[in-house]
C-alpha cells in the first residue's frame, strides 16, 4: 500500500467493521443486477454456452412491450439479468461515473479450469491471471462489459 493511498483512505479504512464486530447485513444477497445487451443470442451464447450460467428465463420486459428480460444463474440463488432495446442506438461501452467497472463471479477452482481452458480451447481473449492474482480472470461480453472470474469464495475480498 502506497503512503499516499494509506493517507488518502484513513477515515474510511476506520469504518470497516471486524468481522467479530459486523452485525449481520440486513440483505438477503443479490437476486439480480440488471444490464443492456445489444444482441440476446449473442449474450445467451456467451453466459450461458461460455460461461455455463443457465439461461432460467425470458420474458417481455413489461416496461418497455417487446423487450427481452432474460435471467441467468450465477449459483447460491443469484441472477444475471439483461434487457435488450430493439430499436434503441446503444453507445459502446465504456467505464464511467456511474457505470459498471466490471462484473466479479466466484466459480469453483475445478470449473474455472475447465472454463480458463475453453477460453484457451476457443482462441477468447482475456487477461489473467496477472498481477499477482492468480485465480482471477477478465474477459468482456458480446457488449463490452467486463466480467471477471474468480475462485475467491463469495464474501472474501483475498484474491491470493
Amino acid at each position: 500500500m502506497t503512503d499516499d493511498f494509506a493517507t488518502r483512505t484513513a477515515a474510511w479504512s476506520a469504518r470497516v467493521l471486524p468481522e467479530k464486530e459486523r452485525p449481520p447485513s440486513s440483505a438477503r444477497g443479490v437476486h439480480h443486477a440488471a444490464f443492456i445487451c445489444s444482441d440476446v443470442g449473442a449474450t445467451i451464447d456467451f453466459y450461458q454456452d461460455l460461461l455455463g450460467f443457465p439461461l432460467v428465463e425470458l420474458f417481455e420486459n413489461r416496461d418497455y412491450p417487446s423487450s427481452a428480460h432474460l435471467f441467468f444463474d450465477l449459483g447460491n440463488g443469484n441472477l444475471l439479468a439483461f434487457f435488450d432495446f430493439p430499436g434503441y442506438e446503444h453507445p459502446e461501452f465504456h467505464e464511467t461515473l456511474g457505470g459498471v467497472q466490471h462484473v466479479a463471479i466466484s466459480m469453483a477452482p475445478d470449473q474455472f479450469a475447465l472454463l480458463k481452458q475453453r477460453l484457451i480451447d476457443h482462441e477468447i481473449e482475456f487477461r489473467g491471471p496477472d498481477l499477482g492474482v492468480e485465480n482471477s480472470v477478465y474477459l468482456r461480453d458480446p457488449d463490452g462489459l467486463v466480467v471477471e472470474i474468480c475462485t475467491a469464495p463469495l464474501l472474501d475480498t483475498n484474491f491470493d
